[in-house]
């Protein structure tokens, strides 16, 4: 309960393809900490695997323990831009949380020129072309989305093959 370990799995398997390895890079996790089982599951696991894990977002969607990063400001320092789904559902009745979201949080074009060149960028799909994450930013080279996907299938057929297989 409260956690994604597959989504984990194949995200840390994206990581892993990327850098080769785990320790000291600094991923930041964007949007909905308090509610994500992605974000909960993958903090607890990146940190002991010797990453530097930030959050950022909507004071209230956050969470103690881990440290707080401004959004734009720390995006050329990570090697890992992490975003995560607005959970609109959770604020239908509140603009001011969708404005900010969408003016201090959104992953666009000019924040990517501004990233590392060796920085990727992940997001657990289905994903909000626009919303989260600008239309050109999905496609663009730094963007493992569709990679994370692909995993996602490897990573999911090796579970059931492990949990169905006889021995």
């Amino acid at each position: 309960m409260g956690n994604h370990p597959t989504q984990s799995l194949l995200d840390l398997l994206t990581i892993k393809e990327q850098f080769g390895s785990f320790v000291g890079l600094n991923i930041v996790i964007v949007g909905d900490i308090k509610y994500s089982r992605v974000a909960k599951t993958n903090i607890e696991i990146m940190q002991k695997l010797g990453m530097n894990v930030y959050t950022t977002g909507i004071n209230e969607l956050q969470i103690p323990g881990v440290v707080m990063v401004d959004f734009k400001e720390s995006i050329s320092q990570m090697d890992v831009e992490m975003l995560l789904h607005y959970q609109f559902e959770r604020f239908a009745s509140n603009e001011k949380y969708q404005l900010d979201y969408l003016q201090n949080y959104k992953l666009t074009s000019a924040l990517v020129e501004k990233m590392k060149p060796t920085a990727i960028i992940m997001y657990p799909a289905p994903f909000n072309r626009g919303i989260e994450i600008d239309d050109d930013v999905v496609e663009c080279k730094q963007a493992k989305i569709f990679d994370q996907m692909a995993n996602g299938v490897f990573v999911r057929m090796a579970l059931l093959n492990n949990v169905l297989s006889p021995n």
